[in-house]
């Protein structure tokens, strides 16, 4: 009778750790944990403003394409490689892997998506999709980082050193753009046929030095989707979404943690990505 007990037991605990192993506590390997808290950086666009973040977890890379092939069936990347952030991806594309990938890990998605419904808050002429998207606050699975949450993490959060990139102040430390993603580095003024010609394209990620979080590409690579319409006094709201890193084919400024970058929500560049976040 005894050893059936102690057999009971050693099952029950068993059974037991088979089931946490796959709830929804469980945190994917590729997350880092970010530390909530107030800016330290004075080199975000909200350096010194009264914003106090919780704690997150944020992609350690760029979604790769073999991530996103795991998940979606398909690669719609131009620039082929397995461990090559996936590009030519929408916002609308960003937030159907945010919500496949979370019913894949048996967690909540995060967003509602109505495709019958016209958002009516989307501005944007030449946005043929304007679904309505919607968030479920209390779900588990994963998103698009906030602006707020970009930058916090871009700029290293409570570990910040004040880089302008991130990860430092030498852009060819920590990012991959026109004047260094191709065969041999370029100089001078922009200049799209000197990009063609030599061969620009995205790097496997990971490849440049990390910020102080440990995050690899949030400056350049490809540029990261954010959850939020981009809003500036000079540009009408609810136009495009936010864009945000810089990528291969940008200028050295695009890649500043922040430049105010913004899409269309329908595009599908060359160099538009993204990175995945998770609620704490």
């Amino acid at each position: 009778m005894r050893k059936w007990m102690i057999f009971l037991l050693i099952a029950a605990f068993v059974g037991l750790s088979a089931c946490s192993t796959g709830s929804s506590t469980t945190v994917s390997d590729d997350l880092v944990l970010v530390e909530g808290g107030a800016f330290k950086s004075s080199k975000s666009n909200y350096s010194g403003k009264d914003i106090i973040l919780s704690d997150f977890y944020i992609g350690k890379y760029e979604v790769t394409q073999k991530q996103w092939a795991d998940v979606m069936g398909d690669n719609p990347s131009g620039f082929k490689g397995e461990e090559r952030p996936v590009e030519r991806v929408s916002w609308y594309d960003a937030i159907e892997y945010c919500n496949a990938r979370s019913m894949k890990e048996n967690l909540k998605p995060y967003y509602t998506i109505d495709k019958e419904t016209m958002d009516p808050n989307n501005k944007n002429e030449n946005d043929n999709v304007k679904w309505t998207v919607t968030i479920n606050e209390d779900a588990n699975g994963y998103r698009l980082p906030t602006a707020e949450e970009w930058e916090y993490a871009a700029s290293g959060g409570q570990k910040s050193e004040n880089f302008t990139y991130s990860g430092g102040n030498n852009p060819d430390e920590v990012a991959w753009y026109w004047m260094n993603a191709g065969e041999k580095p370029l100089t001078g003024d922009w200049n799209w046929p000197a990009i063609e010609n030599n061969r620009n394209q995205t790097k496997p990620v990971g490849q440049q030095k990390a910020n102080e979080l440990g995050i690899y590409d949030m400056s350049g690579n490809v540029r990261e989707w954010c959850w939020e319409w981009h809003s500036h006094p000079e540009t009408p709201d609810n136009t495009w979404r936010v864009s945000k890193g810089g990528g291969w084919v940008s200028s050295v400024n695009t890649a500043e943690i922040s430049y105010p970058g913004k899409f269309d929500a329908n595009g599908i560049g060359p160099d538009q990505g993204l990175r995945v976040v998770r609620s704490k």
